[in-house]
């Protein structure tokens, strides 16, 4: 057995006999950090899991919440890295479509169709951000992460339906503070520079800027691939009956290095606080993200031909940091819309943010304030078979995204048995969207110069608004029972529209024109939804240690309509392709939490079970070149034993872990589509030749591991005369899960253990420090995600089939990073 391996089963014996807890804020310091109050040996985050100060350990809430020090000391700054400190949670980065797939206790949503918010919301500083591309965002100088598992929609609205990853950055403080940090990661040889400038302007107002700036010289994955000769025929050569005056194209390797990310983050933080009652707050935030290969983490991990060779490039499909990309071709990229000239591929992300939060204390009431606006533009060119073949697909994409949100929230704290919380929430959300792509080895001499090789292109918005109502009222029964009842209606708006403005003539049995003669070449869909979601907690506190909960909660994802989707000629009812349902969950969730042995130890344990109700699914239905999205029913159920353990006798040492079980399957899904290859046999269904459909209820869904868990030990101590030592090691486990959500057995990811581990040493004060990060240091592979390899797999719903290479998004490898720290 390896040393991983005894590790992850000593912390499975640890879980199964402590129980456990999941706060991670093993050393924060209350003289420093104002999120933190001081127990004894162990240190509790302040936590705004019900939009109000409680600690982690008395909300009734299964969250885990990662200090500001834990943040620094793990180097936790992006979505993905928030994940490889959660057990339950994954995040799988996509190229194109939402971006992104983001799965927690086995509830997530497919990456292929950018008009899919995720199940899991993301909120900055009280506001929401939950599109995909998030995940484009660094996050730095933050105060906490608190991850809520299972439905957070009372508090936190529409798309929440498997939790909320929360992020809270830091304000101005009393003192003034000056910090300047730098760091070098080996692999990549990202270097990298941050400066905190903050501080009092006055005695009520004071402000914080914070940058960062970062700039790699290679990447994490390597690009392995050869010149491809991509051929082109003149479309009206053809249809006048000659040869196409065939044009061979060069495509050469893309980046042999990548992502080769060049990053600039800058947030300005202003605060005022005329008095003890009236808190206002402004923040200012951009982000600008540019690597060299929009698709930089696809995998060929697995292939359908028995010789293990992909059907796309010929090199062995390999679970390794290898991919096998190319460049569009020059000569085609040259005019080619948002195309860079020589035809590199890259992914170009700028974000702009302004947030501002007001708080306003009356005797026994607060009231509060969140108005936010954000806007984002990605843009990006793509080898789009995602593993270049000769026969070649690249495609460029330009969105924007743009949201208005403002919530009023007023709070009750008053000293009879009776509190309650009421509110309000309106959003205003569009979405801008265009897409180009070159295939099938067309051009055509008689379209305008930028659309001489574009096959086809997409244009479409989504306009959105949303009102929302929300309350709460708790009524303490007695002094150490407390039933808390609340309901949230949404009203939600969206009106969308697609077209596909220019097709090249040899496409145009698959593309239905904008023009085309039976009235569907123009997509508009005028969607309502209306939503009540209730949710009633009961929690017992027989003790200042103890507190017992049960709830019953659900949940609301909106519907909505796939932007970057396909007019397809072959589909009858292009508008049903493109739009969706809501997405729908209730259940219930039971929890313990309890700090023992005079604040030493803590054990929490969770229990849940909750339904979900058309559960989006997306997938490309290849016989009719559809993207469609699909819903389903589904159910997760599961435990979660949590623990921590400071012990007084050696002041420094923290342990802590958890072990996790999901059940996460379909419930409903006959008619689900068959994988590519599929045979009879293995239960695919041929319907007229054309459709094939098999039945997933039961089945497992896509990245839901039955078994996860982590155990992690850190410590920290003085030594010699002014200086201070800290090392860290955690270890986190996940069993084995499909990465596809349609039953492909060649996308299964097998368990995996990962290890973190860091050392530093410093000033006792915190003066300054320099410290060394690693991350995945056991160099595990895995991915977080999966699609089929374009044109590949043969014979669905047939007696023989060849499967399709397995394309996975896969995981950062081995990185080890130095950082000094100085603070003035």
């Amino acid at each position: 057995m390896s040393l991983a391996k005894a590790g992850l089963l000593a912390s499975s014996i640890l879980g199964l006999s402590l129980s456990a807890v999941p706060a991670l804020a093993q050393s924060a310091d209350p003289a420093t950090d104002p999120a933190v109050e001081e127990q004894g040996g162990l240190s509790d985050i302040v936590v705004t899991a019900r939009k109000r100060q409680e600690t982690a350990q008395s909300v009734p809430v299964a969250v885990t919440a990662i200090s500001e020090e834990i943040i620094l000391q793990r180097d936790i700054t992006s979505i993905e890295k928030i994940a490889s400190a959660t057990p339950n949670l994954t995040v799988g980065r996509a190229s194109n479509g939402s971006g992104a797939q983001l799965t927690l206790r086995g509830i997530g949503s497919s990456s292929t169709s950018i008009g899919i918010e995720q199940s899991v919301a993301v909120v900055v500083d009280g506001a929401y951000y939950g599109q995909g591309r998030i995940i484009q965002e660094g996050f730095f100088d933050l105060q906490r992460v608190e991850v809520l598992k299972g439905p957070q929609a009372l508090f936190f609205g529409k798309n929440a339906t498997a939790g909320v990853i929360s992020l809270t950055t830091n304000d101005p403080g009393s003192d003034p503070e000056f910090i300047a940090r730098a760091g070098y990661e080996f692999r990549s040889r990202q270097y990298q520079g941050e400066i905190i400038a903050s501080g009092p302007l006055s005695d009520t107002f004071g402000v914080r800027l914070a940058v960062r700036g970062s700039k790699m010289d290679g990447g994490y994955f390597r690009n392995v691939s050869v010149n491809r000769t991509y051929v082109t025929a003149d479309i009206q050569s053809l249809l006048a009956g000659g040869n196409g005056n065939p044009i061979s194209h060069t495509a050469t390797p893309a980046a042999s290095r990548s992502p080769g990310e060049d990053e600039l983050l800058a947030r300005l933080t202003l605060k005022f606080t005329p008095n003890d009652r009236l808190t206002a707050t402004l923040k200012a935030a951009y982000d600008y993200n540019k690597v060299n290969n929009s698709s930089w983490n696809y995998v060929a991990f697995d292939c359908g031909l028995a010789s293990g060779l992909s059907q796309l490039t010929g090199y062995r499909c390999e679970r390794d940091f290898v991919t096998h990309q190319n460049n569009m071709p020059a000569d085609i990229a040259a005019n080619f819309p948002y195309a860079e000239k020589d035809g590199s591929l890259y992914n170009r992300y700028r974000s702009w943010a302004l947030n501002g939060n007001i708080a306003y204390e009356l005797d026994g009431l607060t009231i509060s304030s969140v108005t936010n606006y954000n806007t984002n533009n990605n843009r990006w060119a793509c080898a789009c078979d995602f593993q270049t073949s000769n026969t070649g697909q690249w495609a460029t994409e330009n969105s924007t995204w743009k949201a208005f949100s403002q919530e009023l929230r007023a709070q009750t704290t008053l000293d009879g048995p009776f509190n309650g919380m009421i509110g309000a929430l309106y959003q205003k959300t569009r979405r801008d969207f265009g897409q180009y792509i070159a295939f099938a080895g067309l051009r055509n001499s008689a379209a305008p110069g930028s659309d001489l090789y574009v096959a086809t292109r997409k244009t479409s918005y989504t306009k959105g608004e949303t009102f929302a109502v929300f309350g709460q009222l708790s009524w303490k029964i007695v002094p150490t029972l407390e039933l808390a009842g609340g309901v949230r209606y949404t009203h939600e708006t969206k009106d969308s529209f697609f077209t596909q403005p220019y097709n090249n003539p040899g496409v145009t049995t698959i593309f239905r024109p904008e023009t085309d003669p039976d009235g569907l070449g123009r997509i508009t869909a005028d969607q309502t939804f209306n939503n009540w979601s209730p949710e009633v907690t009961l929690t017992w506190k027989p003790s200042d240690d103890i507190m017992v909960y049960g709830a019953f909660k659900t949940a609301y994802k909106s519907g909505g309509f796939s932007n970057g989707g396909i007019n397809s000629k072959f589909s009858t009812n292009p508008l049903a392709d493109l739009t969706f349902d809501p997405e729908r969950a209730r259940g219930f969730e039971a929890g313990i939490k309890t700090t023992l042995a005079d604040n030493q130890l803590r054990l929490n344990l969770t229990a849940f079970t909750y339904k979900y109700l058309d559960l989006q699914v997306d997938f490309f239905n290849s016989p009719i070149f559809a993207f469609q999205t699909l819903t389903a029913d589904a159910k997760t159920s599961g435990v979660e034993m949590e623990f921590e353990y400071a012990p007084r006798s050696v002041d420094g040492l923290n342990l802590h872990g958890s072990l996790n079980y999901t059940d996460a399957k379909y419930t409903d899904f006959p008619n689900a589509p068959c994988y590519a290859g599929q045979t009879i046999a293995e239960g695919c269904t041929l319907i007229g030749g054309i459709f094939s459909n098999q039945n997933l209820t039961g089945a497992a869904l896509s990245v839901a591991p039955k078994w996860t868990g982590n155990l992690g030990v850190a410590y920290d101590a003085a030594v010699g005369d002014g200086f201070k030592f800290g090392i860290n090691v955690d270890a986190r486990y996940s069993g084995s899960y499909l990465a596809s959500g349609f039953g492909n057995p060649r996308s299964r990811q097998d368990k995996y253990v990962t290890l973190d581990a860091g050392v530093r040493f410093g000033a006792e004060d915190g003066n300054w420090e320099i410290a060394l990060v690693g991350k995945n240091l056991t160099n595990a592979f895995y991915v977080s995600g999966v699609v089929d390899g374009p044109s590949t797999g043969s014979g669905t719903g047939t007696a023989v089939g060849v499967k399709a290479d397995q394309l996975g998004f896969a995981n950062l490898p081995r990185t080890v990073r130095v950082q000094v720290t100085k603070r003035f």
